[in-house]
């Protein structure tokens, strides 16, 4: 014994991880996961100055953004070195300007594969349910090619596939709540299709066990929640919440068609300034033709949230906690009447419920009775005076 610990081998702090897209919805889940871990983090964006308030996340110099753009190879070269593991993250729902869905999905998921097998660096992508090379949806076509592309560099890479993903600061509950406020009827484009949304700490979670090298390589693996519903009840499910009456109608197909296709001319000629929750496009009209929800096969083969030993979190526990800014009162709506008001009392105990309480019916205090309702108020009536 010399007095000294013995450094343990491949410790996280050691061990640098790159994501790309870190600064995004999902990626600031997956560095706030893999922080709290210990592990070295790079997040590599387009703005790395857009990427500063993940800092607080860590320790000091644990995150660090740099520049990156998945259109210049160069740039990842660089954004990877040095890494023991790489994550690509970067997504898009909607083509603008030279942002299109081959050359961000599919080639750049293939470069930065190509770039991590390239110095030795696990990979982990997470691609979309429901991604399908057949398809004549551009996304979810561009999403399956760009599998093909990365376990073509990384055969041992982890693919995920997650369905719709639900948190405080979604664009899926949170769009369908800022349409509620400011529209009188929410017009759907595939109301029928089912989804299994999941919840972004969990898809966090399941990304960051690939990192510790708990989940095997070279498998696609389907995450979707406990729940599946379609997108008409999960769109009443966020009326209910937010306590707001709208007529919901589902749309046909040629209708919704018609409907992106005027958003996009709209979008068009505003320069792309649009409200991103008007945005329609009629590739997604095309892809809301299709159930987005975890395979049978996918079940059997073990490749599913639960099978990594995450139980999935339910839309109903998460969704409230962040929706209530879409009442009318915002948190100060009490709904009264509905189900989850119908068990909280409009009046206080008639009698301490046990021997040790400091409840006193008589003697209450707080703002609005004050230190002793027995005695009289310089303040006029007092609103909690009990006889």
């Amino acid at each position: 014994m010399t007095g000294f610990e013995t450094t343990p081998p491949n410790r996280p702090a050691d061990r640098l991880v790159t994501v790309f897209g870190g600064s995004g919805f999902l990626g600031r889940h997956v560095v706030r996961a893999l922080a709290k871990r210990g592990y070295r983090i790079r997040v590599a964006v387009r703005r790395p100055d857009l990427a500063l308030f993940l800092q607080p996340l860590g320790k000091v110099g644990q995150i660090v953004a740099v520049q990156a753009n998945l259109r210049y190879p160069d740039s990842i070269t660089k954004a990877v070195t040095g890494s023991d593991t790489v994550i690509n993250l970067v997504g898009i729902l909607q083509e603008s300007g030279r942002q299109s869905f081959s050359q961000l999905q599919t080639e750049g998921a293939g470069a930065i594969a190509k770039a991590a097998a390239g110095i030795g660096a696990s990979v982990v992508h997470v691609s979309a349910l429901g991604a399908d090379a057949s398809s004549t949806s551009l996304y979810a076509k561009s999403k399956a090619l760009g599998e093909v592309q990365v376990f073509s560099a990384c055969p041992d890479a982890v693919v995920f596939r997650p369905s719709i993903v639900f948190g405080p600061g979604d664009s899926f509950f949170n769009r369908f709540a800022s349409l509620a406020r400011a529209l009188p009827v929410l017009p759907l484009a595939g109301a029928e299709t089912k989804f299994q949304p999941v919840f972004v700490g969990d898809v966090a979670e399941a990304i960051a066990r690939a990192v510790d090298g708990q989940v095997s390589g070279g498998k696609v693996y389907e995450l979707g929640g406990p729940e599946i519903e379609t997108l008409e009840s999960l769109v009443r499910y966020m009326l209910e919440t937010t306590m707001r009456r709208r007529a919901v109608v589902s749309l046909p197909l040629p209708a919704a068609r018609l409907q992106a296709r005027l958003l996009e001319a709209v979008d068009t000629l505003t320069l792309g300034l649009l409200p991103d929750s008007l945005k329609l496009t009629r590739d997604q009209v095309t892809l809301l033709q299709t159930d987005n929800v975890v395979s049978e096969a996918a079940k059997a083969e073990s490749r599913t949230i639960e099978a990594l030993g995450i139980t999935p979190t339910a839309v109903e526990a998460v969704v409230p906690g962040y929706l209530w800014r879409f009442r009318k009162a915002g948190q100060f709506t009490t709904g009264r009447g509905s189900e989850a008001q119908a068990e909280i009392p409009d009046t206080l105990a008639d009698e301490p419920l046990a021997s040790g309480s400091q409840h006193r019916p008589g003697r209450a205090s707080g703002p609005a009775i004050g230190p002793d309702a027995a005695s009289p108020s310089r303040m006029g009536t007092r609103w909690g005076t009990r006889d």
